[in-house]
């Protein structure tokens, strides 16, 4: 790997580690955006090559500037590394997504009154907007309730 696509990616690990020398200040909330894809710092490097601005989001991701000029000459050019889009989500069959409700209802009702309700679609359980401390501490400090409202695994 390269040093410029190493060194954006090195500097998210830093800041979502944290130091901890702030002087006893909170830390801040790390993004809840996923750091980019290989594919991303590969089209992003492509284009910057071919004279686009590139600039960086809070959490290391490459994007053009977008006050400067369309650059269709550099955009035709990379346009072979245009990443991916996201895949669709897998839909929950109704009975994984009614136990997936059932055990976010469970755990309120059990006193985590923070628990979010499950995606609608995929039943999954989104960590995003909550906390890591809460969700690190969920296990040590909500155990019993855990073991109320999740089946035997």
């Amino acid at each position: 790997m390269r040093a410029r696509h190493f060194a954006p990616l090195l500097v998210l690990c830093i800041s979502l580690t944290g130091s901890g020398c702030g002087g006893g200040e909170e830390p801040e909330a790390a993004s809840d955006s996923p750091p980019p894809t290989a594919a991303e710092i590969a089209y992003y490097d492509c284009l910057k090559k071919q004279g686009v601005d590139i600039v960086h989001t809070d959490y290391g991701a490459p994007r053009e500037d977008k006050s400067k000029p369309w650059n269709e000459k550099a955009h035709t050019a990379c346009e072979s590394l245009v990443p991916p889009p996201p895949p669709e989500p897998v839909p929950a069959s109704p009975e994984r997504l009614a136990a997936a409700r059932k055990e976010s209802a469970c755990l309120r009702a059990e006193g985590v009154s923070w628990y979010p309700d499950p995606d609608p679609v995929t039943g999954e359980i989104s960590q995003e907007g909550v906390g890591a401390e809460r969700w690190s501490a969920l296990k040590r400090e909500h155990g019993d309730a855990l073991r109320t409202c999740r089946p035997a695994r």
